[in-house]
């Protein structure tokens, strides 16, 4: 959406040899899926009258945003890091049991990005607006279901690196919501321990909200 970013030097790249092995592999992203507790969020968003999608994907977003290795991606075959990442979520027409792909960029309070995402999915007829940009993370909810694994659609793009979060169906388990949440990333940039950094600063935030 038009971030700014600085470009890596490569050989000085720490993740250099890491960025060579992954990005040249047949199937370089890979999915871990674990479950999140919700309850004092889902408490949070009724008291505020929230949409828990937009609340939720604006916590996720902030959360990877503070993690360094989110944020790299390939541009015209070099590595970049953006300053900050942007939005890009599924938002589904009831009537037609069809979806569409809504861009929004991040914003700096929960309330203003619900309020700026609502209006914008609401108000956008199309069903896609043209590729997916470089500088956001992909969403999509799964509220039908709880899932324990999922995989994505491959279109064959070796580099290509956004990450892509999904959720499922919450489920009330001794007092407690437990939600099932996905991460899809480029193992060029994104090693599972940050996937731990976001796990704990997800769970921080939504039990702090």
């Amino acid at each position: 959406m038009g971030n700014r970013y600085q470009t890596i030097d490569f050989e000085t790249w720490k993740r250099k040899d890491y960025c060579q092995i992954y990005r040249n592999a047949v199937q370089p992203q890979y999915c871990v899926s674990f479950e999140l507790d919700v309850t004092n969020f889902k408490k949070r968003v009724k008291e505020n009258n929230w949409s828990f999608t937009m609340a939720f994907i604006f916590a996720v977003t902030k959360c990877a945003n503070e993690i360094e290795e989110f944020r790299y991606r390939f541009l015209d075959g070099e590595v970049v890091l953006y300053e900050s990442i942007d939005t890009s979520f599924t938002y589904l027409d009831k009537e037609t049991e069809l979806f569409k792909v809504v861009n929004v960029p991040m914003q700096d309070t929960i309330e203003k990005f619900i309020q700026l995402a609502t209006v914008t999915a609401e108000n956008q007829k199309e069903h896609f607006t043209g590729p997916v940009e470089n500088d956001v993370y992909q969403f999509s909810a799964l509220p039908w279901i709880t899932f324990t694994h999922i995989s994505h659609t491959d279109f064959g793009n070796r580099e290509k690196a956004q990450p892509i979060f999904d959720w499922g169906k919450y489920q009330e388990r001794e007092d407690k919501f437990m939600m099932p949440f996905a991460v899809q990333v480029h193992h060029a940039f994104v090693d599972g321990i940050h996937i731990g950094k976001l796990a704990d600063k997800l769970q921080r935030y939504l039990d702090e909200v």
